[in-house]
């Protein structure tokens, strides 16, 4: 089953090479939300980063060129999906309707995803499996 989270928490440390994301479920069970970090590149860490923010750009930069591309082939990003981790590595795909109505399914890193999913304001899910083998604990959404 997919659960929908959201980014909570994005953190940057560009001299130690040290960035990570934090993913936390939307809905959770009785206040309590199952959370988990990813460790991710730079470059999408400040993708992601400058997406939450709104941030413009001169000219398009790798993952809005991405999102401009799939708009020009008549395509829509509808969600990203984080369907499993094996051995440590996380695997994602982009949830697409193309311009013919049919849904595609593109595989893609959670990082890529996300940075896509939060530049085009596309719905996070993740596996309630993924949740389970990766979830960091509850987080009481009465004290956050």
């Amino acid at each position: 089953m997919r659960i929908p989270v959201e980014l909570s928490r994005i953190l940057i440390c560009e001299h130690t090479g040290a960035q990570m994301i934090e993913l936390r479920e939307l809905d959770p069970i009785c206040g309590q939300a199952r959370w988990f970090p990813i460790v991710i590149g730079t470059i999408e860490a400040l993708a992601i980063r400058d997406g939450a923010t709104e941030t413009e750009h001169a000219r398009p930069q790798t993952h809005e060129l991405l999102i401009s591309t799939i708009n020009a082939l008549g395509a829509t990003l509808i969600s990203i999906s984080i369907n499993s981790l094996e051995h440590g590595t996380f695997y994602a795909t982009l949830d697409l309707i193309d311009r013919t109505g049919e849904s595609v399914e593109v595989d893609a890193r959670p990082s890529d995803a996300i940075a896509l999913a939060v530049l085009d304001g596309a719905d996070i899910f993740v596996e309630d499996s993924v949740l389970e083998l990766a979830g960091m604990g509850m987080i009481d959404e009465n004290e956050r």
